[in-house]
């Protein structure tokens, strides 16, 4: 941060923290670097550890209602067991590897609106704890994610939000304790069958997994349901698909009731619940792919876009489909203002 936190929870005279980021920019995978600087107060004091962790917001099943409760997903220790004089001056390194599936949170200098990252820095001394220092971090894409994403404004879809979902995929394999929703508002020429699209991305080292979650509107005797696909691209892919043709490929697959995918350009079939007979077909009802509780429940506004839902603008030539929203400052005062309240970890 550009001020030095005072560290409220050791009294008035304690020691203070200022995390510095070389750059709040990262994409999965890679390592976000910077230093903690400590200030000594009026008084020597013992730091028993110093950590930094990527906390985030998630959204969470009452049960009554839904909520966003802050949520702490990646801990690395800086120190431990320093001696801090008073006024004295220490800078500390740190290295913070992020997780490939961190989800994302910009995209070409735009904020996917409801998306917000932080790296908070915990100092301990002598058994009492103050979360100090809360600096703002802003991921970006996968060059594959960025391609597909590209993908979908290229066709026409719009933008709605992101969110953090808590719980599991069934059938795919993922560390974090929630997943990225991405969701979109269908292009016009997929609107007869389609409301809205919602995308996941959960990468690793070697690519990433995509699970697409169709809105499908009602026929004349079959009722609205959702449908799904379960897509898998290598890193190496970004710049050797077609992924505009690709995306439009895995649509109307979904419109027309089926989820198979030929086995090039590195993409893996589906496993069972994905694209086994039946399963998003009409007729059949609501698919499932492994919410809390292996069950998968409506909980998404159904409506039409407006006028947030339109383009902010045309970047590389491709109009992406992401809606202007709040500039990073205000994104990141929305989120530090949940630090005072409760954290699920």
């Amino acid at each position: 941060m550009v001020f030095k936190k005072m560290l409220g929870a050791f009294g008035v005279g304690g020691p203070s923290v200022d995390t510095v980021l070389s750059n709040p920019n990262v994409r999965p995978g890679l390592v976000l670097d910077g230093q903690v600087n400590l200030t000594g107060g009026s008084h020597d004091v013992e730091i028993d550890h110093i950590t930094v962790g990527l906390v985030t917001r998630v959204e969470m099943e009452g049960a009554e209602e839904e909520y966003d409760a802050l949520v702490e997903f990646h801990r690395v220790q800086v120190a431990g067991g320093l001696h801090l004089r008073e006024g004295q001056h220490l800078s500390l390194p740190l290295q913070v590897a992020v997780p490939w599936e961190t989800p994302v949170t910009d995209l070409y200098g735009q904020n996917l609106h409801g998306m917000t990252m932080g790296l908070r820095t915990e100092v301990a001394i002598r058994g009492a704890i103050d979360k100090g220092d809360l600096d703002p971090v802003f991921v970006h894409p996968l060059p594959v994610q960025e391609r597909i994403l590209e993908a979908f404004g290229r066709l026409g879809f719009q933008f709605k939000g992101a969110d953090l979902e808590r719980g599991h995929l069934l059938g795919v394999h993922q560390s974090l304790p929630f997943y990225q929703e991405i969701e979109y508002y269908a292009a016009p020429q997929y609107a007869h069958g389609v409301n809205e699209v919602e995308l996941t991305f959960v990468a690793n080292e070697h690519g990433v997994d995509i699970v697409l979650e169709f809105d499908k509107r009602g026929g004349l005797f079959t009722g609205g349901h959702d449908s799904f696909g379960r897509y898998h691209a290598a890193h190496a892919d970004a710049d050797h698909v077609d992924w505009t043709a690709q995306v439009d490929t895995w649509v109307r697959q979904a419109l027309d009731g089926y989820h198979s995918l030929h086995a090039g350009h590195g993409y893996a079939p589906p496993t069972q619940g994905y694209g086994a007979p039946g399963y998003g077909a009409p007729g059949y009802g609501h698919a499932s792919y492994g919410h809390p509780g292996d069950h998968h429940e409506e909980h998404h506004e159904r409506r039409g876009p407006g006028m947030g839902a339109v383009a902010a603008g045309v970047v590389g030539g491709a109009a992406l489909g992401f809606a202007g929203g709040m500039v990073a400052d205000e994104v990141f005062d929305s989120f530090s203002d949940d630090e005072g309240g409760d954290e699920e970890d």
